[in-house]
């Protein structure tokens, strides 16, 4: 997503303008549309995954966006979520040590087996794969599922900045991006840029094989204005209220000038923020 935004000039669009979410969203589209048919475990994917985020693909992919309306359900490029406890932490130390750590058992408790000894639940995401013949994620042996398990990272200068994660299924990939953006292009602090408001699309296709439902939906909170609710719905976008949805966001953010961290909590869910 970061790929495509990057030949927009996300400032002059605006923080969270109609424009602004506009191409986000049909960002996210594309983007979604790939992972349902390409993504797999990287040792079976049938295409280059490492493509998918080069800048001349995003190159392709971004001329399909028009800022005056929604395009149609997307395809795939060419040749190349339910409710859980998933629980997100993010450390840091003295020495400029971070991590950004992401975990969850996927539906209910998992699989509901417990090793013997070990006390902890094992996953159930294999749920994940796609049973249909030739798909990329089909299950297969000794092959990793589709999960959207993605701890968040971020580097300035080559140096350690920011670690985050914004817990929650198909919004994670979203809500990184959105994040990125305040920090980046709107200049809010870590802890405000988890406050705002956020938007997220749902029902596209997905790497288990479910089509897209025509264009998708898109919530957004209640912090958006009701004139960019009624310009993204006049551009074709199905917009709908928030649903609640809207992921869970934590953050460590990396001041090597000043050699200080700041840290963030959500405020949609527990979370907590500490130092020591």
């Amino acid at each position: 997503m970061l790929q495509i935004l990057r030949g927009y000039d996300m400032r002059a669009l605006g923080f969270q303008t109609a424009d602004s979410l506009h191409v986000q969203i049909e960002a996210k589209r594309l983007v979604f549309a790939d992972r349902a048919k390409y993504f797999a475990d990287p040792a079976f994917a049938l295409a280059d995954l490492n493509r998918l985020i080069a800048p001349g693909y995003a190159d392709q992919r971004r001329a399909m966006i028009r800022m005056d309306r929604a395009m149609d359900t997307p395809d795939a490029g060419p040749d190349v979520l339910r409710r859980g406890d998933t629980t997100y932490f993010t450390t840091a130390d003295a020495n400029g040590m971070m991590v950004s750590i992401i975990q969850s058992n996927y539906r209910g408790m998992g699989s509901g087996l417990v090793p013997d000894g070990l006390g902890f639940m094992l996953q159930d995401r294999g749920e994940l794969f796609a049973l249909t013949d030739g798909h990329a994620n089909i299950y297969a042996p000794r092959k990793r599922p589709f999960h959207t398990i993605i701890p968040a990272f971020a580097l300035r200068n080559g140096e350690p900045w920011l670690a985050f994660g914004l817990m929650g299924g198909d919004v994670q990939p979203q809500g990184h991006v959105q994040i990125i953006l305040n920090i980046v292009d709107y200049g809010l602090d870590v802890q405000a840029a988890g406050d705002a408001a956020r938007w997220r699309h749902g029902d596209d296709a997905e790497p288990t094989g479910e089509p897209p439902q025509d264009k998708g939906k898109v919530f957004l909170e209640t912090g958006f204005t009701p004139a960019v609710r009624e310009a993204l719905r006049a551009r074709g976008h199905d917009v709908r209220p928030g649903d609640g949805s809207f992921g869970g966001y934590q953050a460590i953010m990396r001041d090597a000038e000043r050699g200080v961290y700041v840290a963030a909590t959500e405020m949609r869910k527990d979370g907590a923020a500490d130092g020591y």
